[in-house]
């Protein structure tokens, strides 16, 4: 069953989805908007949610990406290579993408699928950004990603919050590729989106929420926790990105799925940078964890994750 479609604000939509894909928005107006495109292998499904609000992918002048991850890009090139639109990113997401650069926006780090394609527009904080009649406000909100955004609309105080700021948990945080001041920069980011006169968010994944600041709290809270206590961010990365990898594959065989961790560069970083490096021992319980959960289900030697794409 699809995920909801809600108007936020006149001729504009939200289109909720899952968490292989990320929640993108379309504005259906004369020259068509869209920002954030999901996920590379959920493209069919993007294009379909898009033509259900009677926009043509071909008729696509702009693309606005939050930030470079696989999750948000991933009809980028298929709707560019279609409509010859423009792509704006952060500035420095420009850059990852004119640069090839495939670690920084972490498809290589992840094993993800993901296309690079034209960035033709260079964002930066304080810019204003036109969405049809709809001005946003650009704030630079570094942490979970290095080149991310939000986008603040003040006159009915909306904001896209993309992947800084989720209702009730926090977008992984990814030392390895973002560096050690990374949980720093995203409590700073935080702290300075909570000044925000805020009654409507509409987050990266998840669905849209109105109570802003106690999710800013949430979100600190839980940030400081995993400061204070480096494993906490070590298992937040281990759960999230597993569960990622397994909607990424549709399945994985069970007498094979350490193995598979094992060849990947984000594992074994990750076990080591978090946890001495005890892979096998950490692999166990990682997967109990998201058993006990309800996150992860075991049939037939498969292994399936419940999770929504």
């Amino acid at each position: 069953m699809p995920l909801p479609v809600s108007e936020i604000l006149e001729d504009l939509f939200f289109i909720e989805r899952g968490y292989l894909n990320g929640n993108h928005f379309v504005y259906r107006g004369e020259e068509p908007v869209l920002i954030d495109t999901a996920y590379k292998g959920g493209f069919p499904e993007t294009e379909r949610r898009i033509r259900e609000l009677g926009v043509d992918p071909a008729a696509v002048r702009l693309i606005v990406n939050t930030h470079s991850h696989c999750d948000h890009i991933g009809g980028n090139r298929f709707i560019q290579e279609r409509s010859g639109c423009r792509v704006a990113l952060h500035r420095i997401g420009k850059s990852f993408i004119d640069s090839r650069n495939a670690w920084a926006t972490w498809w290589n780090y992840f094993h993800q699928e993901a296309d690079f394609f034209d960035c033709t527009g260079a964002l930066d904080d304080g810019d204003e950004l036109a969405v049809g009649p709809h001005w946003f406000q650009v704030y630079y909100t570094p942490g979970h990603a290095s080149d991310g955004i939000v986008l603040y609309e003040p006159n009915e105080k909306v904001l896209l919050s993309s992947d800084t700021l989720w209702e009730k948990d926090t977008a992984v945080l990814t030392e390895r590729v973002e560096g050690s001041t990374a949980p720093f920069r995203m409590m700073e980011s935080l702290d300075r989106i909570r000044e925000l006169d805020v009654e409507r968010v509409y987050p990266g994944h998840g669905k849209p929420f109105m109570h802003f600041q106690s999710a800013v709290d949430r979100a600190m809270k839980r940030v400081g926790d995993r400061i204070s206590d480096r494993r906490r961010m070590g298992w937040d990365v281990l759960k999230k990105i597993t569960v990622y990898t397994l909607l990424m594959r549709g399945e994985a065989e069970e007498s094979t799925f350490f193995s598979t961790l094992m060849k990947t560069v984000w594992f074994r970083e990750t076990v080591d940078l978090y946890f001495d490096g005890d892979y096998e021992t950490t692999y166990h319980e990682t997967m109990n964890g998201l058993t006990h959960r309800g996150v992860l289900r075991r049939e037939g030697g498969a292994l399936f994750t419940t999770v929504k794409p």
